[in-house]
């Protein structure tokens, strides 16, 4: 067992002209002077206040949408694209303020906000698009009776719960679908990152969404939140992104008034490199899986598993990237690493890395929190981590490389799949039969082959086991929003 060098203290510091441009924006935000505290989690600084809203603030919110929605439901398949394609406009024209918005509430590197940025406008640009090729058939009775006919219509008021990692493209992943569909909603943004939501949403206004369509709501009370409204017989359809234990309670409450359920849930996904993989792209693809948002990604690689053959290669690039990584504020010039969400996600990452080396896995660098007023843990490289090691069992969500060793293709399958979750997966080989065979025998919804970051606006994200129901993303996710109807014609008999 070998232990990391200690990890320099010094972290890259904001830089003064974009916390400018990030306080202007959230200046620009009608916001309570008091409610719930939005801190920075680069420095610990509250930063805003959002509204604490109460349930009958939050019903209230459920009958706007609602009344909003009837008229919304109404209008025409090219009304719904124009608004969409209008929206996506204004944020586009906004996309500088977006990022340093999403920089200074969560603390993601600003290159990284903007790549957000980018993925979440192309959810609105998207179903722009999609709103206006509606789905539908006809079809003959075999007996020759009648004729079938089969369209989509809006599944109702929508309630949408996002998380804080993705502040605009979870958003925009869920409301945009919905106003296409020709549905209402009502959605609930994590409180550690709710500016982005209220931003996005102002920007919407401005583009000519009806200022009552989409509700934002923000609670410190979230049980009572999902517990009131997901009650109320208003509501027709629940979509939920966040950790397994609290989608399962939203399902349970999703079920007494039947309603229509998307869950996009916990991960641990496995990433398997082959002796045949090119090991540049492999290290490559391996550093963007794991360390994209700070590591702080349902889809981000969790258990990496390499083959004994470039285990040691593959382990020293790893290393060597990690080790050169610039940590400080996501408003730095040159920082690739921000702070962790809170002080909880730096002590589980500590927690993490004393238990693995406890255990027998060799810290290779890294391992350190950094003091500082703001939430940040060092790029960790933890080599030959046993199976029963928490970091090998557990969704780490944060920057720590766990890595483990096997010999065979059949090791590998069934030790990726031993496990209760099933989102994503990657495999790196450069044989085209091996990768297609690996990734029809992995337990996931999303496997990405020879690339780190799969997600697309045009793809159907979503897993599989413990890690959801329904799809977000290409034309499933419209579908999430509607309901297939059907029309039963009958045809005159000739004579």
């Amino acid at each position: 067992m070998s232990t990391a060098s200690e990890t320099a203290t010094a972290l890259i510091t904001p830089d003064v002209e974009s916390l400018q441009r990030a306080s202007k924006v959230i200046d620009s935000i009608a916001l309570p002077a008091e409610g719930i505290a939005v801190q920075d989690p680069a420095t610990g600084e509250t930063i805003a206040h959002v509204p604490d809203a109460d349930v009958e603030t939050a019903l209230a919110a459920v009958g706007k949408a609602d009344a909003a929605g009837a008229t919304w439901a109404r209008t025409t398949l090219r009304q719904r694209a124009d608004l969409l394609h209008a929206w996506y406009d204004k944020l586009v024209a906004h996309s500088e303020d977006l990022a340093h918005l999403i920089s200074r509430e969560m603390g993601k590197p600003l290159s990284e906000a903007r790549g957000e940025v980018k993925y979440g406008t192309d959810f609105v640009r998207w179903y722009a698009e999609e709103a206006v090729r509606p789905a539908g058939s006809f079809r003959e009775s075999p007996d020759g009776g009648a004729n079938i006919l089969t369209r989509r219509s809006p599944v109702g008021l929508a309630v949408l719960i996002t998380p804080w990692n993705f502040p605009l493209a979870m958003a925009t992943r869920k409301i945009a679908p919905a106003i296409a569909a020709g549905c209402p909603a009502v959605i609930k943004p994590a409180t550690l990152t709710p500016l982005t939501t209220y931003y996005a949403i102002q920007l919407a206004v401005e583009a000519g969404v009806p200022d009552e369509l989409v509700q934002v709501i923000t609670t410190s009370n979230s049980g009572a939140f999902s517990e009131a409204v997901l009650n109320d017989p208003r509501v027709r359809k629940v979509s939920f992104t966040g950790s397994t234990l609290v989608g399962r309670k939203l399902l349970q409450l999703a079920s007494r008034n039947v309603l229509r359920s998307s869950m996009e849930l916990g991960g641990n996904a496995p990433l398997i490199v082959f002796n045949d993989a090119d090991l540049q792209r492999a290290i490559e693809g391996t550093f963007a899986a794991k360390l994209r948002n700070g590591g702080q990604s349902c889809i981000g690689a969790n258990r990496i598993y390499v083959q004994d053959g470039v285990a040691e290669e593959f382990v020293a690039g790893l290393t060597e990237r990690f080790s050169q990584v610039p940590v400080g504020s996501g408003l730095g010039q040159g920082t690739a690493l921000g702070a962790l969400i809170d002080d909880r996600a730096v002590a589980q990452m500590q927690s993490f890395t004393r238990n693995a080396v406890e255990l027998g896995a060799d810290l290779l660098t890294g391992g350190q929190a950094y003091d500082s007023q703001g939430h940040f843990f060092a790029p960790t490289v933890l080599d030959r981590v046993p199976e029963e090691a928490d970091v090998a069992k557990s969704e780490i969500f944060g920057p720590i490389a766990a890595i483990q060793r096997f010999s065979s293709e059949a090791e590998a399958i069934s030790r990726a799949n031993a496990t209760e979750f099933g989102l994503a997966g990657y495999v790196f080989t450069e044989n085209l039969d091996r990768a297609l065979n690996v990734a029809d025998h992995l337990q996931t919804g999303i496997v990405g082959i020879n690339q780190g970051v799969p997600s697309n606006a045009a793809a159907p994200f979503g897993g599989i086991k413990q890690s959801g129901l329904g799809r977000e993303g290409s034309a499933e996710g419209l579908e999430e929003y509607q309901s297939i109807r059907f029309y039963n014609v009958a045809r005159r008999a000739t004579t």
